[in-house]
Formats: C-alpha cells, sequence, structure tokens
C-alpha cells in the first residue's frame, strides 16, 4: 500500500537522501517526474520532497505504474540471498552429508534467527526443514539411479534407516522401496529482473514457473501436486538449470524462443490454448478472440481467457502476449505492469 502517514513519509524521505541501508525493502519510492522507483540505497540524484511518493511493497510500486530504476535495480538488490544465508548454504553444499544445526552457524559467526527468518518469509519451512527436502532429494536420486536402500540413507546422512524412511514417506508421500516407480516436483527460488520467481520441475520437464508474489500461488502449488500425484520438495535438476540460464539470457535481450523441455498437465482444452500460445512470435500480441478463432471456438473467448490464466510457466508459455480486442492490456498474474515490461522489451529487443 502507498504510505500516507506524514511522519513516516519524512522518516523515508531522509533515509533516502542518507542511502540508509537499514530502510532497503522496508519502502519503496516512486519519482514521479521520472517515472521510475528506487530503494534506500540508490545512488542517483535525490529528487525533491513533493516529487516522490512510498510504498510499502515492490508490487505496489509496480501497481501505480512505475518501472524499476536501472541504477539500483530494486526489484532485484531487496531480494538478494543476504549474506548469513549465503554462508549458510555454502558450508550446507560443502558438507552435504552432515546436518547443519544452530550451533554450527554460531561457531562460525552465523546469527541462526537470521537465516531461520529468511528461510520461514521466502520458503515457508526452516532451514532445517530446507536441509531435510535437499538430502531426500538426494537420496531420491540416487535411488532412482540404482543404489539400495541403506547405501542412500547413509551417504544421505542418516544414521538411522528408520529415521530416514520415516523423513522420507514424510516428505514424498511413499516409502524409499516405492520411489523408484514415482517422481518428486522439484522447487528452486531465484531473482529475476521483474522480481523474485519459483521455478518447478519433474524429470520430465519445468511444470511451473511463476512470480513468488502471484496471488493464490499456494493453491496452484496444491493443484500441481494433485494433478501430477507427487509431492513439491526444495531442490533443483538439469532442466531447472537450463531454465535459469534461458531466462537470463531473455531478460538481456539475447534470446527469443525457449528450448527448455515442458511438463504442463492440464485439460485437453488447456493444453490446446498453451500451445497455441508457444506460437505466437516473440514481440508480437494476439487477442483472446484471435486464439478462440484460431481453434475454431469463435465462441469460447472466456474459456480461452481462463486457459490463459491458468497457464502456470509464465514467460516461457507466452501469456503476456495476449491482449484485448481493443489493444488493451488485461488480466496477468504476474500484474499488469510485468507485462507492460515484458511486451516492450520484447518490442525493444525484437531486431
Amino acid at each position: 500500500m502507498q504510505v500516507e502517514n506524514p511522519s513516516e513519509i519524512q522518516k523515508y524521505y531522509t533515509a533516502l537522501v542518507e542511502r540508509d541501508p537499514g530502510f532497503v525493502g522496508i519502502f519503496y519510492v516512486g519519482v514521479k517526474t521520472t517515472g521510475v522507483f528506487c530503494i534506500s540505497t540508490c545512488r542517483a540524484r535525490k529528487p525533491k520532497p513533493e516529487n516522490v511518493e512510498f510504498f510499502r511493497n515492490l508490487k505496489d510500486a509496480l501497481r501505480f505504474g512505475y518501472r524499476p530504476c536501472k541504477i539500483c535495480r530494486p526489484t532485484e538488490n531487496t531480494t538478494d540471498v543476504p549474506e548469513p544465508v549465503s554462508k549458510a548454504l555454502m558450508v550446507m553444499k560443502e558438507n552435504p552429508d552432515e546436518r547443519v544445526s544452530d550451533y554450527h552457524l554460531l561457531k562460525i559467526g552465523i546469527q541462526p534467527e537470521k537465516v531461520r527468518r529468511w528461510f520461514k518469509q521466502n520458503y515457508g519451512i526452516t532451514f532445517q526443514a530446507y536441509q531435510r527436502m535437499i538430502r531426500i532429494n538426494s537420496a531420491f536420486k540416487e535411488i532412482q539411479k540404482g543404489e539400495d536402500v541403506t547405501s542412500s540413507a547413509y551417504s544421505s546422512g542418516y544414521g538411522s534407516l528408520s529415521g530416514f524412511g520415516y523423513t522420507f514417506k514424510k516428505l514424498t508421500g511413499y516409502t524409499p522401496g516405492k520411489s523408484r516407480e514415482n517422481d518428486l516436483i522439484l522447487m528452486s527460488r531465484f531473482n529475476s529482473p521483474l522480481g523474485p520467481m519459483y521455478a518447478c520441475s519433474t524429470n520430465q520437464g519445468i511444470c511451473l514457473l511463476e512470480f513468488t508474489d502471484r496471488r493464490m500461488l499456494e493453491t496452484e502449488f496444491h493443484d500441481l501436486q494433485r494433478r501430477l500425484k507427487s509431492r513439491i520438495v526444495a531442490g533443483e535438476n538439469e532442466h531447472i538449470l537450463q531454465l535459469k540460464q534461458e531466462l537470463q539470457e531473455y531478460f538481456e535481450g539475447k534470446r527469443i524462443n525457449f528450448d527448455v523441455k515442458l511438463h504442463t498437465p492440464g485439460s485437453d482444452f488447456q493444453k490446446s490454448v498453451w500451445n497455441l500460445l508457444l506460437q505466437v512470435p516473440y514481440g508480437t500480441t494476439v487477442s483472446y478472440m484471435e486464439q478462440a478463432i484460431k481453434l475454431s471456438a469463435p465462441k469460447a473467448v472466456r474459456a480461452v481467457a481462463s486457459a490463459n490464466g491458468h497457464n502456470r510457466v509464465c514467460i516461457v508459455i507466452p501469456c503476456h502476449r495476449v491482449i484485448g480486442s481493443d489493444g488493451s492490456l488485461t488480466g496477468y498474474s504476474g500484474g499488469l505492469e510485468r507485462k507492460r515490461w515484458l511486451l516492450e522489451h520484447e518490442s525493444k529487443n525484437r531486431g
């Protein structure tokens, strides 16, 4: 929401002038004369008090029509992994077979509560729960490659087979012995120029790509797990790594088509709409009516719009390229300002 309290506005303006890092992520400032929004540490020339307005979150700054500042890059620099979390993750990576406890973090100068708070805010789970997911994911991969359950349990840092079996079933929904017949949905969080995103993937391909502030995201996760009869756990595979690389190239204006494999469960009609979306050329737009006509269903405009809205893989399946028949920017799960940004980005880099 927009900040309206005069004393808060004065405090935030002082923090902006002083480039106070303590206010990064606390407010976003929109500059009326330039149309951009910044964070407190921005190095750009400071605007006059009458030319700014403050917002409590990134989404509201976008909603009011401001675009990210190219100097302070607010959508990236407020969501980067903080140093204590980065160090904790490095320790975990260097010791994949060990549980990194709060005591261990304290010994190397990391405050556990800061790490815990970041994971709860960004993943909805604790750092310890995240570690369990990563270790179980590692064991899952080993078992699917032919390793026996006992070896996988011990190589994942579990000293007890019963404890391993209990945790494995709790996280995946089935016993270790049954994992060869099933698949997991891996989820990774990362930053983009338009804000943090979640990517989910099975062994078959990417099944979800969404901005973390998307409305009803939890419902989308539950629906995905129900359709694929699997569980979402933290982790990465080759599809997610490929997606991140291709997205980076896309945002840099170096890629116009995606090659990463997709795994998109849905009704036959939804799949036909999504396949049609994949045929909309980079840097162009179509209307819902045009989509419906191409599907030989000219009266199904609302159904087409609904199928577009149920697309779980944004950007790659480019539902942002669909607009109203009058040329207006209609609904987009990531927000209309992100939709406008994506269309302008593609138009500029079309070549």
